[in-house]
């Protein structure tokens, strides 16, 4: 269905339908998938012959999923996972060994740095983190040893942006791999493949999904790199529900209209925290204020729907926001249609030392909010209370 247009694809790619006929996808709930004979489990298990095998790395549901996020990101294949971290260990499992190395942003989240350099750093993998903005910092990290390069864009909580085809050229010039967290923007807003990075990593759990009801994650990129994706997926495990990959699939439907009208809000509200004299300073991406506006706008087709913004008083007054809304929602989950705030120095970031967070601008008078789908006139009052108003 390469033909067709976002939202045909989005509504379509991948759905195979039953001797039934059924009209909406359907879930396969099953753990295993019965053979013919002999014969056929044997190619089946071998890969000699398409079909179902076992629910761990193949089933119906999850496939139409991969299909359909594979069309949406203009890749070759899409290997879902149960969470958007299991789709970053993953990738990372599939394509690196002992002494390798990474080289990523300093601005990504904070599960994400615990998991290069806690875990993955196990397994001598090194992990240099750099300015997510210096096209010349990456350029200089790399060593023989290097063999990706991992990045978001938007990052997390501070929405800055890499030049994602300036950073595919240093990667290709210096023959790793450019893997690039899609989570904030999604396909609906930003297309990493088409500027050049060579694999996608998705948190479906947010936006794709895009109401808080299930846990997700995706890889998308090449036939060739998606299969050692799945070959330590199959292994190891860390697969996606056919339930969950039902709901997400139910989301992405309305991916485009959802990003949409949640970034016109996004846009709105931080407009309207700049002219706050309680407000010290708000990032994203679709403000002229923002330091990569211009490249914002040239590789992502609005600002999207995170909003961070800086309250004056550091902790004390940014737990005094918080406390004080009504309507949003204390949590630390985004891409929800409900409006979220979150306190990122005591939570998304919380376990990762304060040098980190420093070197990361996580500050703690720093506050996070997804804009969902709420009126916009009605989130501006829940913040008023607590910035004093």
């Amino acid at each position: 269905m390469s033909d067709f247009d976002f939202d045909t694809l989005a509504v379509r790619a991948g759905q195979v339908r039953s001797q039934f006929g059924e009209h909406g996808e359907a879930i396969y709930l099953s753990s295993s998938f019965v053979f013919e004979n002999a014969a056929q489990a044997a190619a089946r298990f071998s890969g000699e012959a398409p079909g179902m095998v076992y629910a761990r790395f193949t089933n119906p549901t999850v496939n139409m999923l991969q299909e359909r996020l594979a069309a949406l990101e203009g890749g070759e294949r899409c290997v879902a996972t149960a969470s958007g971290m299991s789709a970053i260990l993953a990738t990372v499992m599939a394509l690196m060994q002992a002494g390798d190395h990474i080289v990523a942003s300093r601005s990504i989240f904070g599960a994400t740095q615990q998991l290069f350099s806690n875990i993955i750093g196990k397994f001598a993998v090194a992990t240099t983190f750099v300015d997510a903005t210096n096209l010349d910092a990456y350029r200089a990290s790399l060593t023989p040893k290097t063999k990706l390069i991992f990045v978001e864009t938007p990052s997390n909580p501070l929405t800055e942006i890499v030049d994602i085809a300036g950073l595919a050229q240093i990667a290709k010039d210096a023959g790793v791999l450019l893997v690039v967290d899609n989570c904030f923007c999604t396909p609906a807003l930003q297309k990493p493949l088409e500027l050049g990075a060579d694999i996608v990593i998705h948190s479906a759990t947010k936006y794709l999904d895009g109401q808080g009801r299930v846990l997700g994650g995706a890889v998308v990129g090449n036939d060739a790199l998606m299969d050692e994706v799945f070959k330590y997926l199959r292994t190891a495990g860390p697969t996606l529900s056919p339930f969950n990959a039902w709901v997400i699939l139910k989301g992405v439907e309305t991916l485009r209209i959802r990003m949409d009208a949640q970034s016109a809000a996004a846009l709105e509200l931080a407009r309207w925290l700049e002219a706050q004299p309680q407000v010290a300073r708000v990032h994203y991406p679709g403000l002229e204020s923002h330091p990569q506006h211009a490249l914002a706008m040239r590789q992502q087709k609005s600002g999207g729907a995170i909003v961070s913004f800086e309250v004056k008083g550091g902790r004390d007054a940014a737990w005094r926001v918080v406390d004080s809304t009504k309507v949003i929602s204390i949590t630390a989950n985004l891409g929800d249609t409900k409006t979220t705030i979150t306190h990122p120095a005591s939570t998304t970031h919380g376990r990762i030392s304060a040098e980190a967070r420093a070197a990361s601008g996580i500050t703690e008078g720093l506050l996070r909010i997804a804009v969902g789908l709420e009126s916009v006139e009605d989130l501006k009052a829940d913040l008023q209370r607590g910035l004093g108003g």
